[in-house]
């Protein structure tokens, strides 16, 4: 069995123990993850293209590693002008291993597992929120004894300015 999936703006045709390359898809080495863009579910006997999507399909991978890609030289010229520049760029990319193509929606139970988790990441980070103003409010008196401590200096700078400027008067005088 065979899928063409996309992911990363790009279509791949992809079967089972299949090792591919993607743009970078967030999750670490060992994880597993369900892509549902499936576009097309092939085997020996036919096949069923979606339109746009193949309804209930998925494709489960699991990370194999998060890495970067070969490094492509970006060179412009003007020619006759004495204008040239010279890049370098290296995309970084995600390596996933097929594990499985399903079809009819098999494994929804999964989904719900991971919905779960997606609702306990946003708790989560409205705890870290409220963590934020307190750390601000101490980040705020922080501030104020630096501004005390710059307006120090500058009164002493106004007073060494004067200074110098009586003594020169004097100094006219004795002559």
């Amino acid at each position: 069995m065979y899928a063409v999936i996309k992911t990363g703006g790009k279509q791949y045709k992809v079967a089972k123990d299949d090792v591919i390359t993607v743009e970078k898809l967030a999750g670490e080495p060992g994880s597993s993850i369900d892509i549902g863009d499936v576009l097309l579910v092939g085997d020996d006997k036919g096949q069923t293209v979606g339109a746009p999507l193949v309804e209930g399909a998925q494709v489960a991978a699991e990370v194999v590693e998060q890495t970067r890609d070969e490094k492509i030289i970006v060179f412009k010229k003007k020619r006759r002008k004495n204008y040239r520049r010279k890049n370098g760029h290296r995309q970084e990319v995600t390596v996933l291993r097929i594990t499985d193509i399903l079809t009819d929606g098999k494994k929804k139970a999964a989904k719900k597992s991971t919905a779960k988790k997606s609702d306990d990441d946003t708790e989560k980070p409205k705890a870290a929120a409220k963590k934020k103003p307190a750390a601000k409010k101490a980040d705020d008196g922080a501030k104020k004894p630096k501004a005390a401590a710059k307006k120090k200096p500058a009164a002493k700078k106004a007073d060494e300015g004067a200074a110098k400027e009586k003594p020169a008067p004097a100094a006219k005088n004795e002559e």
